[in-house]
């Protein structure tokens, strides 16, 4: 028999918590002296113990451990448990370190606010092509819910290309337009061109991207999630030299190495004289 302090230090847990377990119902004492109140644990309790930490690590509330550990789950469906909590988690902080990369991006976007070149925006036309698309609905315009939905898109597009026998015909293009159902969506086309349509069999659409008489157009180099201090720059200029925007700018992916770094990205916005 072990007292509550030598149990605690075995277990690796404090005093206060193994009375806490005693109140609820989790872990009570093999032994309580009537006279003193003190309590004891025997080695075997351990077992019990290690469960109820690594359920209430899991992230269960004390009460669905104490029905879990009630039922004597097994090793191997706590291990089960283990990985699905360990997959959750790595889920969880890779969209935490997605949502500070954007916002680091958006303050260097504050921090170079009229300070970036504009000596590479050119102002011509955009001929006609016929592209292959695939399209979907993204919440909006901002990275966050661009890029969980662009990226797919293009991966099954070149699967379905692949699958056709159909090879592209020149870099890969993004448009965007409104979602007709008036909720604030933005319709994303992935798009790649090519010289004849694949057969309907692969899912596909083929359409021909009208030209664009006039558009102001710029590169942006790096990842498309760090793009807008880029298009506000291109914005700034754009309403500095008598222009307006026409539409959403189309994407001319140029250069798309695995690591996005090395991304280079023409913007091509349509414009009108004011």
């Amino acid at each position: 028999m072990f007292t509550i302090g030598d149990f605690a230090r075995h277990g690796r847990v404090s005093v206060r918590m193994l009375r806490h377990y005693d109140a609820l119902g989790l872990l009570r004492p093999a032994r309580v002296d009537p006279a003193s109140g003190y309590r004891s644990y025997e080695a075997g309790q351990l077992t019990r113990l290690n469960r109820i930490i690594a359920l209430k690590d899991l992230g269960f509330t004390l009460q669905q451990v104490r029905a879990i550990v009630d039922e004597e789950v097994g090793t191997e469906e706590l291990r089960g448990m283990l990985r699905l909590r360990r997959a959750e988690l790595e889920a969880a902080a890779a969209a935490a370190a997605h949502r500070l990369a954007l916002v680091e991006a958006r303050l260097r976007g504050i921090e170079s606010e009229g300070t970036m070149s504009t000596d590479d925006i050119v102002v011509k036309s955009i001929p006609a092509v016929r592209v292959a698309e695939l399209t979907a609905v993204a919440a909006g315009y901002g990275p966050e819910d661009i890029g969980p939905v662009i990226k797919p898109l293009f991966a099954e597009l070149c699967r379905r290309l692949e699958e056709a026998g159909t090879v592209p015909t020149g870099p890969s293009v993004a448009y965007y337009e409104d979602a007709a159902d008036g909720r604030g969506g933005i319709v994303v086309h992935a798009a790649m061109p090519v010289a004849a349509a694949p057969g309907a069999e692969h899912g596909c659409t083929t359409v021909e991207l009208p030209a664009v008489a006039t558009a102001a157009t710029v590169v942006h180099r790096g990842p498309m999630d760090d793009v807008a201090p880029t298009g506000q720059a291109l914005a700034r200029w754009i309403d500095a030299h008598g222009y307006r925007s026409v539409g959403y700018a189309r994407e001319l992916y140029l250069e798309c190495p695995d690591d996005e770094a090395g991304w280079v990205t023409e913007l091509q916005e349509p414009v009108v004289r004011v």
